[in-house]
């Protein structure tokens, strides 16, 4: 276990837990701007899998009990990220969107087998240096182009790549 804070539950009471509830998450979408705010890469994390693939994804986790929201966010940045990502949280913690996983598929575009989930979804700029650290293998950085094209988008498990096209959308890089 790598967390030893308040509020972290065990193996055991966290499957209890998503056999009961939806559990609460945040995702980030890490982007880099330039001098006008213009999204021009967003960076995406290479990982493997419980099964073995490799795949791209997004930083995301869990809110800990008595977290806030902001805490949460910036605690997995820089698990994802590397402790000198410098992620400029945005100044309201409204989500530009909130994904909701189900343990079925094909009741939204977003699958997580283990759990029914709710995630609040930011579009987060990072300026640091980005090391990405714990599971992934690497963080590569593309162009929104780039990233919203299908040879990414499905190779993104569990709806990540919807996610992804949804946060370009959002900041006009995409239709």
């Amino acid at each position: 276990m790598t967390e030893t804070t308040p509020g972290w539950l065990s193996r055991d009471e966290l499957e209890s837990a998503r056999a009961r509830m939806p559990i609460l998450y945040v995702e980030a979408v890490p982007v880099r701007v330039d001098d006008n705010g213009e999204v021009t890469h967003v960076g995406l994390l290479l990982g493997i899998g419980p099964d073995g693939t490799v795949s791209r994804s997004l930083v995301s986790g869990r809110v800990l009990h008595h977290e806030r929201v902001r805490d949460a966010l910036l605690r997995h940045l820089e698990k994802d990220l590397g402790p000198v990502a410098l992620p400029r949280i945005p100044a309201s913690l409204q989500p530009f969107t909130v994904a909701e996983y189900f343990p079925t598929l094909g009741v939204t575009p977003f699958h997580d087998p283990r759990q029914h989930a709710v995630s609040l979804a930011y579009i987060v700029p990072v300026t640091g240096d980005c090391r990405p650290r714990q599971d992934a293998l690497d963080l590569v950085w593309f162009s929104p182009e780039e990233a919203a094209s299908p040879v990414v988008t499905d190779d993104m498990p569990g709806g990540h790549g919807v996610l992804l096209r949804q946060a370009l959308a959002y900041v006009g890089r995409i239709a």
